[in-house]
C-alpha cells in the first residue's frame, strides 16, 4: 500500500476550505482532524492507482463491524439460535454500506464531519444533547473494546483481566506514534491486523465444518425476529454492533485525510473513490462478521451448547469441540487483534466528536488521553465489580445501548445529505435518501419495540 505524501499542519491550513452552502448556520470552524487533514496524496496516472490512494478510511470504519462487542452478540446469537440471525447480519451490513456512503458524501462535499455538521446545523439546545448521546455511544463502544482487548490479553498471554484493562490505555501512545510518521501508517496497521483476523477465522471455520445449506437458509428473514423478544434483543445487539454511531462520525472525518481537489470535479472523484473503498471494506467486514456467527452456530449450537456469550467460555470450549488447541489459539489471537484495532479507531472517533461538537482544541496527547479516560475508567470499575464472569452480558448490553443511540446519528446524517441547501450539487440521489430514511425508520421502530418489551418485563 503506497504511503503517500504527508503534509505538515501548516500546509493543511493553506488548503482552501469548502465554501459554506446556504443551509448551514455558519462556516466550518476548522478542518476535521486538522493534524492529518488533506495529508495523503492522491496523485496517480491510472484509475487503479488513484483508487489505491483512497483505500484506507473504509477499513478504519470496517474495524467497528467486527469489534469485541460484535463477537459477544454474534456468539450469543449463533449459539442460541443457530444460523437464524444470518439475515440480520446481512441486512445490517447493507444498511452500513448505505450509511457510510452518505458519510463519505457529507465529509467530502461540505468539508464537515458529522459532528461539525450537527453543530453548524442545529442550535446549541439541540447540538449539545446530541454530543451527550454521542459520548454515551463512544463509552459503550470503548467499554466493549477495552474489555474485549483485556480478555484477548488474558487468553493469549495469561495477563490478569484487571491489568489487561489498564494496558489498553497504551493505544494512546500507539496512535500518536503512528500518526507522527503519517496517517497511512495507522491505516496500514489496521489493515494488517484485519488480515490476521481473517486468517484466524478461516482456520476455525475449516475445523468447524458448518452446514452451508443452513447458512444459506439463515439469510432469509423470519417473523420470529420480531415476535421472539430474546431473538429481537440479540438482533438489535447485532444491528448496534454492525451499524455503529461512532463510525458515522469517524468516516465523515477520515475521508478528508486525502488531498483531493476542493473544486467540484475533485470532490466528485473523491466521493466516487471513497464510496468504493468503504463498500469493498464493509463487504470484507461482512464475511468476517458472519464467520463469527457461523462458527458459534456450528461449534456450539449444533453440539447443544446454546447459551455461550462469554468470550472466555467460547475460547475454552472451542478446543475440545473442534478437536485441537489450534482453533482456541486462533480465537484468542483474532480477539486480541480486533480489540487493538477497535481501540485505535474508537480513540480517533472520540477526538472527532469532541472537536466537532464542542470546538475544543487540545494537544493531541491530552485530547486522546481524555477521550480514552472517559471509557477506560468505567471499564475498570465494571471489570473489578463483575470480573470475567459477567463480561459477556455486558458486551451484549453495550451493543444494544449503541443501537438505541443510532437514531441520534442516523437521522441528522440522512437529513443533511438529502438537503440541497446543505449539500449543493452533491446532494444524495433521491432513491438513496428514501432508502436511507426507511433504514432510519426501521431502526427507530425496532428500538421502540425493544423498549416496550423491556418495560413490560418481556
Amino acid at each position: 500500500m503506497p504511503t503517500g505524501e504527508v503534509k505538515t499542519v501548516t500546509d493543511v491550513a493553506d488548503i482552501p476550505r469548502s465554501t459554506p452552502f446556504s443551509g448551514w448556520r455558519g462556516a466550518p470552524g476548522g478542518a476535521s482532524l486538522a493534524e492529518v487533514n488533506a495529508s495523503v496524496s492522491v496523485r496517480g496516472r491510472t484509475p487503479l492507482r488513484r483508487l489505491l490512494a483512497f483505500v484506507g478510511p473504509g477499513y478504519l470504519v470496517a474495524v467497528g463491524y467486527m469489534d469485541p462487542g460484535n463477537w459477544a452478540t454474534s456468539l450469543a446469537g449463533g449459539s442460541k439460535f443457530g444460523y437464524a440471525l444470518m439475515a440480520v447480519v446481512a441486512l445490517s451490513s447493507l444498511m452500513a454500506m448505505l450509511l457510510q456512503a452518505l458519510c463519505a458524501r457529507l465529509g467530502v462535499a461540505t468539508g464537515r464531519d458529522l459532528a461539525q455538521a450537527c453543530r453548524d446545523a442545529f442550535p446549541k439546545a439541540v447540538s449539545f444533547p446530541l454530543w451527550v448521546f454521542a459520548e454515551a455511544a463512544i463509552c459503550a463502544t470503548d467499554l466493549a473494546e477495552v474489555i474485549g482487548t483485556a480478555i484477548g490479553l488474558t487468553l493469549v498471554f495469561g495477563i490478569p483481566l484487571e491489568i489487561g484493562v489498564v494496558l489498553t490505555g497504551l493505544d494512546v501512545v500507539l496512535v500518536l506514534a503512528l500518526q507522527r510518521v503519517g496517517f497511512r501508517w495507522i491505516e496500514a496497521f489496521v489493515i494488517g491486523l484485519l488480515m490476521v483476523i481473517a486468517g484466524c477465522f478461516a482456520i476455525q471455520l475449516a475445523m468447524a465444518h458448518p452446514d452451508l445449506a443452513a447458512v444459506i437458509r439463515g439469510l432469509a428473514p423470519t417473523t420470529e425476529l420480531v415476535t421472539n423478544p430474546d431473538m429481537l434483543y440479540i438482533a438489535l445487539g447485532i444491528v448496534g454492533a454492525t451499524v455503529m454511531p461512532h463510525n458515522l462520525y469517524l468516516h465523515s472525518s477520515v475521508v478528508q485525510t486525502r488531498a483531493y481537489g476542493r473544486d467540484a470535479a475533485g470532490k466528485r472523484e473523491a466521493i466516487r473513490y471513497a464510496v468504493a473503498d468503504s463498500t469493498i471494506a464493509l463487504a470484507f467486514a461482512f464475511v468476517v462478521n458472519a464467520s463469527i456467527l457461523v462458527l458459534a452456530a456450528a461449534a456450539f449450537h449444533d453440539s447443544g451448547h446454546g447459551e455461550v456469550a462469554e468470550l472466555g467460555e467460547a475460547h475454552t470450549l472451542l478446543g475440545p469441540l473442534l478437536g485441537g488447541t489450534l482453533a482456541a489459539t486462533a480465537f484468542g489471537v483474532a480477539l486480541l487483534c480486533c480489540g487493538l484495532n477497535s481501540t485505535v479507531t474508537a480513540t480517533l472517533s472520540g477526538q472527532v466528536m469532541m472537536e466537532g461538537f464542542l470546538r475544543i482544541r487540545l494537544s493531541p496527547w491530552l485530547r486522546r488521553l481524555i477521550t480514552r479516560a472517559i471509557a477506560i475508567v468505567p471499564a475498570i470499575g465494571v471489570t473489578l465489580f463483575y470480573g470475567e464472569s459477567g463480561t459477556g452480558k455486558l458486551l451484549v448490553l453495550s451493543q444494544v445501548v449503541l443501537s438505541l443511540q443510532l437514531p441520534f446519528a442516523v437521522i441528522p446524517l440522512v437529513w443533511f445529505t438529502a438537503s440541497r441547501a446543505k449539500m449543493g450539487e452533491f446532494v444524495a440521489p433521491r432513491w438513496m435518501s428514501v432508502v436511507a430514511a426507511l433504514v432510519a425508520a426501521v431502526i427507530v421502530a425496532l428500538n421502540a419495540k425493544l423498549v416496550i418489551d423491556f418495560a413490560l418485563g418481556q
